[in-house]
């Protein structure tokens, strides 16, 4: 069993829903961190699900600052992570471990 530590997806957000990883064949992964980064000098929403399921939904991220979320959670294969954000700005930086 090989187990790879990895960015799962840097990207920034759109404003509908758009997936941002999705877990390769034979493989399970585990997501630990997910970091979401306003750039704009307005305040900005983000959501995030995983599998479908909103982990966040519309959370408030002030101007020109960052939200850390740290988890443990498994996802099996072909499941997703999907987000969006009320604007462009909002960058997802996603990071977990493949195990295939």
């Amino acid at each position: 069993m090989a187990t790879t530590t990895k960015a799962l997806a840097r990207t920034a957000a759109a404003t509908s829903s758009a997936t941002l990883y999705t877990v390769p064949s034979s493989t399970t992964t585990v997501v630990t961190n997910i970091a979401v980064c306003n750039n704009a000098t307005s305040a900005a929403t983000f959501t995030i699900l995983l599998d479908d399921i909103e982990l966040h939904k519309d959370t408030a991220i002030a101007a020109n600052s960052t939200a850390y979320i740290d988890l443990k959670q498994v996802l099996a294969t072909t499941k997703t992570i999907k987000g969006l954000a009320s604007a462009t700005t909002v960058d997802f930086h996603i990071s977990g471990v493949e195990i295939a």
